[in-house]
């Protein structure tokens, strides 16, 4: 299963975001172990990065970049995804642009604490404990 993670979900672990950061810690190691696909739309590094320098350093922003490129996919952002997010009912267009990254890069779903704002979908959006409890399930 290909799951697209959203920027939240990374950050609640590398900021050690309580209560959040439990679920997305065990999600992120169940990718790192190979036991689920994970992905990245390429707009989250660049969020991931710019935050964490802010919270962190550069250079600490960087290091967590690299490590979690070496677990993650990368969903490119493309012309297409662009005019695609540009029609798409959702609001935001951040989300917007990540929604169509994944469903461009064939992503299964998308893991999100800010389920709300993905409306419309063609893939299911859920959040980290509704993953876990799916993964649990199957």
């Amino acid at each position: 299963m290909n799951a697209l993670f959203d920027t939240n979900v990374i950050l609640d672990l590398l900021l050690d975001r309580e209560p959040f950061n439990a679920p997305a810690t065990w999600l992120i190691s169940q990718a790192e172990a190979g036991a689920i696909n994970g992905s990245l739309c390429a707009t989250t590094l660049t969020n991931i990065f710019y935050i964490a320098s802010k919270a962190l350093n550069r250079q600490q922003a960087a290091t967590a970049v690299a490590n979690i490129m070496s677990i993650f996919e990368v969903a490119p952002v493309t012309r297409a995804v662009i005019e695609d997010a540009l029609t798409t009912p959702i609001q935001d267009f951040e989300d917007a642009v990540l929604y169509q990254s994944a469903i461009h890069y064939g992503c299964q779903l998308i893991v999100t604490r800010n389920t709300k704002d993905f409306t419309h979908n063609r893939i299911p959006v859920m959040t980290p404990d509704e993953f876990i409890a799916l993964l649990h399930s199957t």
